[in-house]
């Protein structure tokens, strides 16, 4: 995967906990474009990759814009970004990629951001008002001070479009009365911690909202650990006919490394995709939030990154 080197060009506190970055070429020269919903991965120095959303309008190619919160409970890569990267600091980052994109057509748009969830839908707000597309964008924070973003969307063209949601203000966000305001043909994406995702998507489907209007990115994964606990199974690589023993408390990947197979991974958690991998054989054990449910029913990959296996081997196309 090529790798651009850049500059933090401006480091600003959005809220509290959370900073972003203006990322720009070092030499000066246009940014590789990007789509509304994309993200990059950014390396940060021993073997810590972490994507993060891109959130500036999709038009510009003379920066990338990022905010990171400081996650209390954080791997390196939150603590690495506001402790080591200032600006002036150089960092390598991989070019953009889409996991999270708009649906094409000219239905309305309802955008659901919990906290620092807001950074992939700004830049669906700053698409779709440019497109002249019509949305909506609610946001919901516990705190006001936890408001990232919140001049610039206060300032922004599309302003009137934007519901801030403060709970300990007593304006938290209601979904169902948010929902039924939406016109038919309605698309929702919704992006923030994984309750916060959850609730949403599961009162549209009793609402009648069919999974192919609803969009979601995850930004973490709490830790799944199977009935009875994790058990030990096989893996055999399909290109070389080796078995490996992944054993309790040990991934696939990790495993995978100690033998000199290099899988590509960056989240670590099954949010992000970048180590979906084909299974020939065996039942894998989901434990991502990358495919959909019908996707992992098929049985046909998994992230070997978190995820498990069901039977005692599983025969993986690598």
């Amino acid at each position: 995967m090529s790798t651009l080197r850049l500059r933090v060009a401006c480091r600003t506190s959005e809220a509290e906990g959370i900073c972003s970055y203006e990322l720009v070429a070092t030499d000066g020269t246009p940014l590789p474009p990007f789509t509304a919903g994309a993200h990059i991965d950014v390396h940060l120095g021993g073997g810590i990759v972490r994507q993060y959303s891109l959130c500036n309008a999709p038009h510009e190619t003379h920066r990338y814009l990022i905010g990171v919160l400081r996650e209390p409970a954080s791997r390196g890569g939150s603590r690495a970004m506001h402790e080591r990267i200032v600006e002036g600091a150089e960092l390598e980052v991989s070019e953009p990629r889409n996991h999270f994109g708009l649906a094409e057509g000219p239905h309305h748009s309802v955008l659901f951001a919990g906290g620092i969830g807001i950074t992939p839908l700004l830049a669906m707000a700053e698409h779709l008002h440019a497109r002249n597309l019509p949305f909506t964008l609610h946001y919901s924070v516990r705190g006001g001070a936890r408001a990232a973003f919140r001049r610039r969307l206060e300032a922004a063209p599309f302003a009137s479009r934007v519901r801030l949601h403060i709970d300990d203000e007593g304006t938290g966000l209601d979904v169902p009365a948010a929902l039924a305001a939406c016109p038919p043909g309605t698309h929702v994406y919704v992006c923030g911690p994984a309750g916060y995702i959850d609730h949403v998507l599961a009162t549209a489907r009793a609402l009648g909202w069919s999974d192919d209007r609803l969009h979601r990115e995850y930004f973490g994964a709490a830790p799944a650990v199977a009935e009875g606990g994790e058990r030990a199974f096989d893996v055999r690589i399909a290109s070389s006919g080796r078995t490996y023993t992944i054993p309790a408390g040990r991934t696939v990947v990790q495993v995978l490394a100690d033998h000199g197979v290099d899988v590509p991974v960056s989240c670590e958690q099954g949010v992000c995709g970048t180590c979906l991998t084909r299974v020939l054989d065996g039942v894998p054990e989901h434990h991502d939030l990358y495919q959909t449910e019908e996707e992992q029913a098929a049985n046909d990959q998994f992230t070997p990154c978190c995820s498990r296996a069901k039977s005692a081997l599983l025969v993986l196309d690598l």
